[in-house]
């Protein structure tokens, strides 16, 4: 009996091109959900992938290699956080990219 998993990746909309391609290079298959972030109201994506017990280590090898982290300094200061003085007083760098990887155990699989 082969047992599954379901992974749930949030990702960069800049980054989830390069994982569907390296997912579909590997034989992957995925789902795609478009999303957005709270913090910059950057666009993410959630992508579903069913992958067998066997091959998750080889998953997550690939995620580690397509969505990595890199930095990035914000144009202007979160008009939230109510701040009204020059953007360029605020400036930092801030890490963005990257996934939050959900796996989950599947009771049942069925393929319609």
């Amino acid at each position: 009996m082969r047992h599954w998993k379901l992974v749930v990746v949030v990702v960069s909309a800049q980054d989830v091109k390069v994982l569907l391609d390296a997912l579909n290079h590997q034989g992957f298959a995925a789902t795609l959900i478009q999303s957005q972030g709270g913090f910059l109201r950057e666009g993410n994506a959630t992508v579903f992938i069913g992958v067998e017990d066997a091959r998750l280590a080889e998953l997550r090898s690939l995620l580690w290699k397509t969505c990595r982290t890199r930095t990035t300094v914000p144009m202007q200061a979160p008009r939230e956080l109510g701040l009204e003085e020059e953007p360029s007083d605020y400036l930092a760098e801030i890490e963005i990219g990257g996934a939050v990887v959900f796996v989950l155990p599947v009771e049942r699989y069925l393929r319609l």
